[in-house]
């Protein structure tokens, strides 16, 4: 029988792997309309347990919230097979994305694309915010959350672990003045032992990492990647715009492993691709890896990419493995709900620092740093104004206003925008 229903789910699964474009918004509404609406797989109060659970967690909610549904279907084997056909076409799209751009990105017709994308990513972003600004700042707490992270990202440039783990343990200090609930019902059976597993998964998860660190040193890129990416795993609270926040910061300017230019083409190269956002880190890996050897190296932006995805996804097996049997307590704790609107608030905070950060280089060549005390803000240059990456970036929120904000429209209209530039000049 297990055998019989886990080849009836597949082709499910590779149907929702293949269409989950839109970033995390679009993908989690095609998993209800899929699996709730129309297959009845779960019910829509489950599913809404699920998915707040997974916004607790670090890591992609999207993807783990398919693992959930997975691990409800046929436990961790259906868990597995979820969770990897959710990532799997993407993986497998970016990584023929990240050959193609090291070796045609510089020609002129591929940059012009890209700063066609590159035009849609803000306006995206800026949906994004739009979108969890209505959701999770909604009183007055936590609008100082998002005010006071916005400030120590963007003027004090704290890490992002840093703002995660302070949002945590404010939502933590909240929550334990929630009064705890009293549960009348009849209580629950106890939940099954996954916890061994989930301890399985993770040692697995941290063997390559060690021996990497043991064999190649800490200074090779492949170690370095590791260990960066694994404290990404293990600290992506917020979602995948808030994630790439640090990614910006640590792969450019602390590492320069690429440049500004090079890590927003990839963000614009992802949002091409179904799947997790945070794909766009095997972009950097597989660049970054490339780029380490004189005349680049395919092997080794090979190894990078598979590194980052067994770095960046199996400790998302791992969380839902183990916390699967306790989801239920999520839908009768108002303590989640809370701890959850503070991280949000953080989220939104970082995700606005992204976009700034990606729409100031995009639009102006030049910037001057402006300091103020323990403050530092970089001001573009009036002068240095990008006139088509200007239009083509208003052309997108008008799209955005009167288009419905479609995603594979935006994309291919800002492209094409791009590429029409570049042939009147």
């Amino acid at each position: 029988m297990t055998q019989a229903r886990l080849r009836d789910d597949f082709p499910v699964w590779l149907q929702i792997g293949l269409l989950s474009f839109g970033g995390p918004a679009g993908q989690i509404a095609l998993m209800q309309r899929r699996l709730v609406d129309e297959l009845g797989w779960i019910d829509s109060r489950r599913f809404l347990a699920g998915l707040q659970f997974c916004m607790l967690i670090p890591g992609p909610e999207a993807q783990q919230l398919a693992t959930y549904i997975g691990w409800t279907r046929q436990g961790w084997r259906g868990a597995v097979m979820a969770g990897g056909l959710f990532v799997l076409p993407g993986a497998l799209l970016m990584l023929l994305l990240s050959l193609g751009y090291v070796y045609f990105g510089a020609l002129p017709w591929t940059a012009a694309l890209l700063l066609g994308l590159k035009c849609a990513v803000v306006v995206l972003i800026a949906q994004a915010l739009w979108r969890l600004a209505r959701r999770s700042l909604q009183d007055r707490a936590t609008r100082w959350v998002a005010a006071l992270a916005f400030v120590a990202v963007h003027l004090l440039h704290w890490p992002f672990p840093a703002i995660m783990l302070v949002a945590l343990g404010v939502a933590g200090w909240q929550s334990w003045r929630v009064p705890a609930p009293v549960i009348v019902s009849t209580p629950s059976p106890p939940a099954p032992r996954s916890w061994p597993l989930g301890v399985a998964v993770l040692s697995a998860w941290a063997l390559p990492i060690l021996l990497l660190h043991m064999f190649r040193g800490p200074n090779d890129v492949l170690a370095g990647l590791g260990s960066s990416y694994a404290e990404l795993a293990l600290l992506s609270f917020g979602g995948a715009y808030a994630l790439l926040t640090h990614v910006a910061d640590h792969a450019v300017q602390e590492r320069h492993w690429l440049s500004q230019t090079q890590m927003t083409d990839g963000l614009a190269l992802a949002e091409t691709t179904p799947g997790p956002l945070i794909l766009v880190l095997q972009f950097v890996a597989f660049v970054a890896a490339w780029q380490s050897v004189a005349g680049g190296s395919p092997a080794l932006g090979l190894i990078a990419s598979l590194l980052a995805l067994w770095v960046l996804f199996l400790p998302s097996f791992a969380w839902v493995i183990i916390g699967a049997p306790w989801i239920a307590r999520i839908e009768s704790d108002p303590r989640y709900a809370r701890a959850l609107a503070f991280v949000s608030a953080a989220a939104f905070a970082l995700i606005l620092h992204l976009g700034l950060w990606i729409a100031l280089h995009l639009l102006f060549a030049e910037t001057t740093a402006l300091h103020l005390g323990p403050l530092r803000y970089d001001v573009p240059v009036p002068a240095s104004l990008d006139v088509d990456a200007a239009a083509i970036t208003a052309l997108g929120f008008l799209m955005l206003r009167f288009g419905g904000g479609r995603l594979l429209p935006l994309l291919a209209v800002c492209g094409g925008a791009g590429l029409v530039a570049a042939l009147l000049r």
